[in-house]
């Protein structure tokens, strides 16, 4: 069968079990949206090429599949590195096609021509400049092998417009031939011997639960280590509802902002199991400082991770969906008595909950509170999708996550704008679950219109707009470091109106400006189901996030909110 080097990558697409792609048509990509007429596969239009990878992220995230996004040459591929890069920090599996200027013009300054491969190098596990028809099926197969296996990431492949026009005979390879490409699964047995006689022994362990194990399908996993072991566990930004929020053992989210328990519960272990985390710079506060009480076993199928920043008593390369189950085999029938451990953590967690002043009369709705009530009258398993900055905090601090993949945010890059376009890739890619969007004034504004996308396609996604006026995050750093002086920080309030903003884009507008219009609203959101929702939440401009470690002090440094210190 002959195809056009479009019409293959089509049909690889289709092979590989695709049914959803999103992106923009441009010059050196349109033939390849020709075939797509005739495909099953849905394409979904955003409005700007960054979205279109925000969204393949969302979709990948609350999927487990891939995300495939598909954009022409030139600036779109410019458009579209942002949300890559923040794919390769947070691991996440998606496939980024992007147009390119003819082979014979490449190099010319042609235009819209970009050296796309040299530009996404540091941010893609690998890319591909194809030069052939021919090779369409072999690199979409071994793309969305690389993508997928292994530590997961983002993968370019980039394809000029000529070799789109020209053909090829169709095949579909049987197999790769990657011989540099081969992740570790297993765990060494001497290293995971070594890692069971340390938890055996352990007398104040905590599990380091991190976003590989939410990556690695490996959270039922981790549930049979904890009920077999009962080892409390930290679950990082990024691993938020691997393990149930309602379980005992469940201490929550350590780190800059994590709370008062899961931070000390870690600067006062005597061992710390670190599983798919890599030792982020918020996690461990001043790194000479981390855990220093702690020998540490690593866990993670990406070797360059052992001994990066903290270097592992006992480091294990392997698949944590691998290595956990041989670890708990090798555990003894009968573990250390550790009630003197969980006794004090459990008193830590009695005495410094996440905790703030509820508002007085009359004034400001706290941003915490409105976190607190989209949770408690939020469907089962409601995905929740923040943008980045004081609103992603209280999102992970107050919304009670009890499974995996219902967490979605940008974690280590930490991208202003990725909630939206995020939002409607996870509701194409679940459209049976509600989708919430717990986003900041500052970071809505950065890719609102997706909103028309949203409408469009009828995505109907729900944003909470924690509206305090600010750049929230800089001007709480801002008064606490830089003597309250507020550099460009000011967004206002009223400018634009969220509500006509809304309706403009065919969605559903609300402002609440009274605690007691909260839940109402709320409940309202949740039963529309036929377009978007934004809800203008006017909240206290001057709520900080507490606790709070400053950056780069030591982790015993925690600031706790003023009300828990006048209570100590």
């Amino acid at each position: 069968m002959r195809l056009t080097g479009a019409q293959a990558l089509i049909k690889s697409l289709e092979m590989e079990g695709v049914e959803t792609v999103f992106g923009l048509p441009g010059g050196a990509i349109l033939p390849v949206y020709d075939p797509l007429l005739e495909s099953p596969i849905r394409h979904i239009l955003v409005r700007h090429e960054q979205g279109a990878g925000h969204a393949a992220e969302g979709f990948a995230q609350a999927t487990g599949r891939p995300g495939v996004a598909i954009v022409t040459s030139g600036p779109a591929a410019t458009n579209i590195v942002t949300a890559v890069a923040d794919a390769y920090v947070d691991s996440i599996p998606i496939v980024v096609i992007t147009g390119q200027v003819a082979t014979t013009s490449i190099g010319t300054d042609a235009f819209q021509e970009t050296d796309t491969t040299g530009i996404t190098m540091s941010v893609t596990k690998h890319n591909w400049l194809i030069t052939q028809a021919r090779d369409i099926p072999r690199v979409i197969a071994e793309a969305f092998h690389v993508a997928t296996t292994g530590r997961p990431g983002p993968v370019v492949v980039d394809l000029p417009k000529d070799v789109a026009n020209d053909t090829m005979e169709w095949y579909w390879p049987r197999r790769l031939d990657l011989p540099g490409y081969q992740p570790t699964v297993k765990g060494h047995p001497k290293m995971i011997e070594q890692a069971a006689a340390l938890i055996a022994s352990a007398a104040r362990p905590v599990i380091y639960a991190g976003g590989g194990l939410i990556r690695g399908d490996a959270s039922n996993e981790l549930r049979t280590l904890v009920d077999r072991a009962g080892i409390p566990v930290v679950t990082t930004l990024m691993a938020r509802g691997v393990l149930p929020d309602s379980h005992p053992l469940c201490l929550g989210m350590p780190g800059m902002h994590g709370n008062f328990t899961a931070v000390t519960a870690l600067q006062e272990a005597d061992l710390v199991i670190a599983l798919g985390a890599r030792f982020d710079d918020r996690v461990t506060g001043k790194v000479d400082a981390f855990a220093p009480k702690a020998r540490v076993i690593h866990v993670d199928i990406d070797p360059a991770e052992l001994g990066k920043v903290r270097r592992p008593d006992v480091p294990i390369v392997g698949d944590v969906k691998s290595v956990i189950p041989e670890i708990v085999r090798l555990l003894p029938s009968e573990r250390r008595d550790i009630s003197a451990w969980l006794t004090q953590l459990n008193a830590w967690r009695e005495q410094y909950p996440y905790s703030y002043e509820p508002a007085e009369a009359g004034a400001a709705i706290k941003p915490q509170y409105v976190v607190e009530r989209i949770s408690a009258l939020a469907p089962v398993d409601t995905i929740v999708v923040s943008g980045v900055g004081q609103h992603q905090m209280w999102a992970s601090q107050y919304f009670r996550f009890e499974s995996p993949n219902t967490w979605i945010n940008s974690g280590g890059l930490g991208t202003m704008g990725f909630a939206v376009p995020a939002a409607i890739g996870a509701k194409a890619g679940r459209p049976l679950s509600t989708v919430w969007v717990i986003d900041g004034d500052g970071c809505f504004q950065m890719t609102a219109q997706e909103l028309v996308t949203a409408t469009a396609e009828r995505i109907p996604i729900k944003v909470a707009i924690l509206n305090n006026g600010y750049l929230g995050m800089v001007r709480q750093w801002q008064e606490m470091f830089y003597e309250e002086r507020y550099s460009e920080v000011f967004l206002s309030p009223d400018l634009p109106d969220y509500v006509k903003w809304a309706e403009a884009m065919g969605a559903v507008g609300f402002r609440v400006d009274q605690g007691s219009e909260v839940d109402p609203v709320i409940e309202k959101a949740n039963q529309i189901d036929d377009r978007p929702v934004v809800i203008d939440f006017r909240v206290d401009t001057f709520e900080k996030v507490y606790p709070m470690v400053p950056a780069g002090a030591p982790n015993d440094d925690i600031v706790l909110p003023p009300h828990q210190i006048r209570g100590r």
